[in-house]
């Protein structure tokens, strides 16, 4: 009798067991939705421009409400890059710090399944973003940002699970957040190359786990080529479709940080094209990616049926970027977050002085230009200030961070709090930093080769666009427009020395520094201070180590910085015009040209209507 007992027993654990595999419903249907790179833009508002914003998280309220309504079983991913760019964010890092942010309050309100985290959500410092993700009531996943004692800084995955189906979400960030931003924004933590650390993490969720779906939830691009780097790059900026393609077991990827918007489809960086993405074994892994700012969003459909021979689930997967212009405000959405429209609005309407005329960074493409110069003048003078503990420049780095700004938006030169988030988009610091004359002279050779092309060439390009093998230009798949070597945010001037740079010259042999603009002779082996900001201080761009030849570790590690503010520049240019006395007169400042003359201006007039084409 104990023996047929035994047997009993042993059935009908067997028994149990498979009736534990066999899921209720047999067909089963799940929709993903992610947002990324918002930067900000919560309201229909634009609090920068002070008109209507087309696209929002406001709208974006509205779809996933309409598609909870068709599907109960939504899974809302939220991809980081949300602390910086709208003044609606600032002011709740910066300005409005007590109580909860109201990033935080919107993605609770909305019901996010799961967040990660973008580089510009690190740099908006720990005080920021350790209490942001407190608030949150998702889990935030990031596996590869790492403690010294090798645990991850945050959880390096979820589990969610929709109709009886489990569904793993693995988080990965860009690594190169140590090069663009200060350590003091990331201590604590080191960012693992993405492919590695997908490597380890994956084994383990399979394992442990054994999840139906697993989904990549990736704040990097897609393109791996990007910056001028191969496939085998240790820490690639952009290395979602490489750890698709080199870890096997992803059902779906979705990416953000290069806000170009994926539909399913990968990107062959050699032909230029869309592709299929195949795992090592073969599968197909979907690629999705919102565009910036809720431009699109990726709504996809997860079609399961259960295979009783197998055990296990075939899946379909369909799924498109959705245009968000299309979407009303929620109103329910706009009821909650009102109070915190009207306090942004009262204060980026602010005034903080005023302006004789109108800069543009349009002319910054081209040549010296009064917009970047302004920012000289101001990070030369921040310099000199004895109560912010940085050391008198002699000479000051500085870049257009917009392509496309103007400044001042009001029809009679009054400054407002909002335009100088189009004065300066990005939340950097001011360093001060040690260089001698010879890698200040490379720093230069090194941007001036990314932004102009060698003429005269094929078509009289004065811009260094990107090109196909066939010597064509290579145009956006979203705007159609000729996509540049490098990004205008890399096209840095100088001021304080006085220069050319000779665009019949090939790269590396166009600058000519004439003397200092004090007029002082110029050293190449003397040693000078240059007023920088934070993200090429740290090494972004790669001006400081690719171009003046200074050691990453050195760069890293900031031996050469003698000095940094503890506010970002933003807030300084800001109190800059709140103590002008008299109405500011701008111009370019005159210390640097582009020659031959005859041949920059034929460039110009070639390309101004490529990057600025005329509005039907």
């Amino acid at each position: 009798m104990k023996r047929i007992a035994l047997v009993l027993c042993i059935l009908m654990v067997s028994f149990s067991a498979f009736a534990q595999m066999e899921p209720a419903q047999k067909s089963i249907a799940l929709t993903f939705i992610e947002t990324s790179d918002i930067h900000g833009a919560i309201y229909p508002y634009d609090f920068v421009n002070a008109k209507p914003l087309a696209t929002s998280l406001a709208q974006v309220a509205s779809l996933i409400a309409e598609e909870r309504a068709a599907n109960p079983n939504v899974v809302l991913l939220e991809n980081g890059d949300s602390l910086q760019g709208q003044p609606t964010v600032y002011y709740y890092n910066f300005e409005k710090t007590a109580g909860p942010h109201i990033w935080s309050q919107a993605v609770n309100f909305l019901g996010y399944d799961v967040v990660s985290v973008g580089n510009h959500d690190i740099e908006a410092g720990h005080n920021v973003y350790d209490k942001l993700y407190e608030e949150i009531q998702a889990p935030v996943v990031c596996a590869n940002a790492v403690t010294p004692d090798g645990s991850t800084y945050f959880k390096p995955y979820t589990i969610i699970e929709k109709a009886g189906v489990k569904i793993a979400v693995l988080g990965l960030t860009s690594p190169k957040i140590p090069d663009w931003l200060p350590p003091q924004f990331w201590t604590g933590m080191e960012f693992e190359d993405m492919v590695e650390s997908a490597k380890k993490w994956v084994k383990v969720i399979q394992e442990t786990e054994k999840p139906d779906i697993l989904v990549g939830l990736f704040h990097s691009g897609v393109d791996y080529t990007y910056g001028n780097v191969t496939a085998d790059t240790k820490f690639n900026e952009n290395a979602s479709q490489l750890v698709a393609e080199r870890v096997p077991g992803f059902d779906l990827v979705f990416v953000g940080h290069d806000h170009s918007g994926w539909d399913g489809m990968g990107w062959d960086p050699v032909n230029k094209k869309k592709v299929e993405v195949k795992d090592p074994n073969g599968k197909t892994v979907y690629i999705y990616g919102a565009l910036n700012a809720a431009r699109k969003v990726p709504v996809v459909n997860v079609f399961l049926d259960w295979n009783s021979t197998t055990k296990s689930w075939e899946k379909r997967v369909r799924g498109g970027l959705v245009d968000i212009s299309q979407y009303k405000s929620n109103p329910d959405f706009m009821a909650k977050f009102q109070d915190g429209f009207d306090g942004i609005k009262a204060w980026v309407d602010r005034p903080i002085g005023k302006m004789d005329g109108v800069i543009t960074t349009r002319d910054s493409m081209f040549g010296d230009s009064a917009f970047v110069d302004l920012i000289h003048r101001i990070q030369l003078e921040l310099s000199r200030d004895p109560n912010l503990g940085l050391k008198p420049a002699d000479i000051s780095f500085a870049a257009p961070l917009s392509a496309n700004a103007t400044i001042p938006t009001s029809a009679d030169g009054t400054l407002y709090v909002r335009d100088m988030f189009n004065l300066y988009v990005y939340e950097n610091f001011l360093y001060t930093m040690t260089m001698t004359g010879k890698q200040v002279k490379d720093f230069l050779e090194y941007s001036y080769k990314f932004w102009f092309d060698t003429m005269p060439n094929d078509g009289n390009h004065i811009i260094n666009f990107q090109k196909d093998k066939e010597g064509k230009l290579v145009l956006d798949n979203r705007t159609n427009m000729p996509l540049t070597a490098t990004r205008y945010y890399n096209y840095d001037s100088a001021a304080g020395i006085n220069y050319f740079v000779d665009i019949s010259k090939p790269a590396g042999e166009r600058v000519v520094i004439t003397s200092m603009s004090d007029g002082r002779a110029f050293n190449p082996d003397a040693t000078y201070t240059v007023a920088i900001n934070s993200y090429r201080g740290s090494g972004g761009g790669g001006h400081l180590t690719a171009g003046a030849g200074i050691d990453p570790m050195v760069v890293r590690t900031m031996k050469l910085v003698n000095g940094a503010t503890t506010k970002d520049l933003r807030f300084f240019l800001l109190k800059w015009f709140e103590g002008q006395k008299e109405t500011v007169t701008v111009g370019p400042i005159g210390n640097w040209e582009v020659v031959p003359a005859d041949l920059a201006a034929t460039g110009a007039a070639n390309d101004y209507p490529l990057l600025y084409p005329p509005k039907k």
